[in-house]
């Protein structure tokens, strides 16, 4: 059995299938190792019945069209992967209850975005469309960045793209009150924040505006065959390109040289195996409990304890004995909250009944038999949200409860009768993402990107924050955070990264 290898990643999730490939593909001999049966972490499928459902992607960003390709169909197609795209051409529908609240739905396109969200708030284009200004010109100044390899002239950023440096500098909030929207429209626009994690107030403007404009832009994707699709090419781009992927092979131990430098990774089953470079999938504070204590940076371990782990999520996956069009569903994606502002609906999550409702059909007609459809509802849920009296023998009374508190809200708010057609129903939690992710405390997705630790200031430290040689990080706890789009292209940058160290590149 082989034992040395160029570069050794650990876990095929999403960023270590990427990674993987762009090495395999580079002419490294690579080896990607999985503890499951099957790829791609939460990017699989799972089968209840006659539904096939989908355990996590809601919706990937940053796709774009074969006539105006972004950052992931151009990742996809450089790995030699061919995807079957499917495209929704609507942003969201918001549902806010309250005195306050309102009900509207907003399109993919700026100009039509705009124009929608001034119907919905008479007044508020303007300051729109300078929201989105802003976002093209972010991209132009990250194109400049990277052309410059990270080492951009001062002077040119200060005079060319100085709202860049403006809007890194402060978070969402401040910007669009800056741009002078008012604060319904503000609300209205932030509703993507549960796709993050962070309210608005502390989320870093650059971050969100690089998200919401690439879901605007050209809409949002769904691979034809869900995730597992995204997560079948990239085995076969591996495989292809001679590497190897190992599963039911869960790794023990990280493997150091008396240098501290890492060289390897030790499997469950005691076998060694060795690498010039590892790259981990995995959340640092995982590899450092499988590390020599002695071989931990101090600063890298007092890192991750400041850090505050992201996000995770109560799923409902519902497979209905009835069709779409008999339930009256004509929206993918439904974002429904209590309150409007984004930092009432963090602070009172528990109070009330936010959540993201799909409806896959509506974007893959047949994602179930004929004369169904699926549904999956999203509850977005904080460390520490789990009731402190939970055990093993009241868990499945307490996920079954609040699976009926989300569904019966659901027919409520939007008039669908769902529970008179429910044929297959599954409920999971941080438990079950614990379980299956190993992840602390079942977390999804890495670390809060606050404003302290956003992406930026990730970018400007990623090579100072970790410094153990010869390891590297991708995936949701690396520097874009957390979500499909930002893990395939870390998990990309990454590989590059380590082929250039390998062969001399810059």
């Amino acid at each position: 059995m082989r034992t040395q290898f160029d570069v050794i990643v650990v876990g095929a999730g999403n960023g270590g299938l990427a990674a993987a490939a762009t090495t395999a593909r580079a002419g490294l001999s690579t080896l990607l190792l999985e503890k499951h049966n099957v790829p791609g972490g939460s990017a699989s499928t799972f089968r209840r019945g006659r539904f096939e459902f989908e355990p996590s992607l809601h919706e990937l960003c940053s796709v774009g069209t074969k006539e105006n390709p972004q950052k992931i169909y151009n990742i996809f197609k450089e790995l030699g992967c061919e995807i079957d795209w499917r495209y929704e051409y609507n942003t969201f529908r918001a549902i806010c209850d309250g005195e306050d609240g309102y009900d509207v739905k907003l399109r993919a396109g700026f100009d039509n975005f705009c124009d929608d969200m001034e119907k919905a708030v008479p007044g508020s284009r303007e300051s729109v469309k300078a929201f989105f200004d802003l976002v093209k010109k972010n991209d132009e100044a990250l194109a400049y960045v990277y052309e410059k390899k990270g080492n951009p002239n001062p002077l040119v950023m200060l005079f060319k793209h100085a709202d860049f440096l403006k809007s890194a500098s402060h978070s969402t909030e401040e910007v669009e009150i800056a741009l002078g929207m008012p604060e319904k429209a503000r609300n209205i626009m932030n509703t993507y924040w549960g796709y993050l994690g962070v309210p608005t107030d502390d989320l870093n403007a650059m971050h969100y505006l690089s998200m919401v404009g690439s879901y605007v832009d050209d809409g949002a994707a769904m691979p034809y065959k869900r995730s597992h699709e995204l997560s079948l090419a990239l085995e076969k781009s591996i495989t292809d390109a001679g590497g190897e992927v190992w599963y039911n092979a869960q790794v023990s131990k990280f493997l150091y040289k008396e240098d501290g430098s890492c060289c390897g990774v030790q499997l469950q089953d005691g076998t060694e195996l060795y690498a010039k470079e590892i790259i981990s999938n995995i959340i640092p504070n995982n590899v450092y409990g499988m590390s020599d204590p002695k071989f931990v940076p101090e600063k890298e371990l007092k890192l991750a304890n400041a850090r505050t782990l992201g996000m995770t999520f109560v799923t409902i996956y519902v497979g209905l004995d009835c069709s779409k069009e008999e339930l009256g569903i004509e929206d993918y994606t439904i974002f429904k909250m209590p309150f409007p502002n984004p930092r009432e609906q963090f602070n009172r999550r528990e109070e009330g009944t936010y959540y993201v409702f799909n409806c896959l059909n509506e974007v893959i007609p047949d994602a179930s038999p004929k004369g169904t459809c699926m549904l999956f509802f999203t509850v977005p849920l904080m460390p520490g949200d789990l009731p402190e009296n939970l055990t093993q023998y009241n868990y499945k009374k307490w996920k079954n409860e609040l699976a009926e508190v989300y569904i019966k809200d659901c027919e409520k708010s939007m008039g669908f009768d769902i529970m008179s057609h429910i044929e297959e129903i599954s409920v999971a939690t941080p438990v079950s993402f614990a379980r299956y992710l190993g992840t602390p405390n079942g977390e999804v997705y890495g670390y809060q990107n606050e404003n302290w630790d956003s992406v930026i200031n990730r970018s400007q430290a990623q090579f100072t924050d970790f410094t153990v040689p010869h390891l590297h990080y991708c995936g949701g706890h690396s520097v874009m955070g957390d979500g499909f789009s930002s893990a395939y292209i870390t998990g990309h940058d990454t590989g590059i990264r380590v082929v250039n160290s390998i062969k001399g590149g810059k």
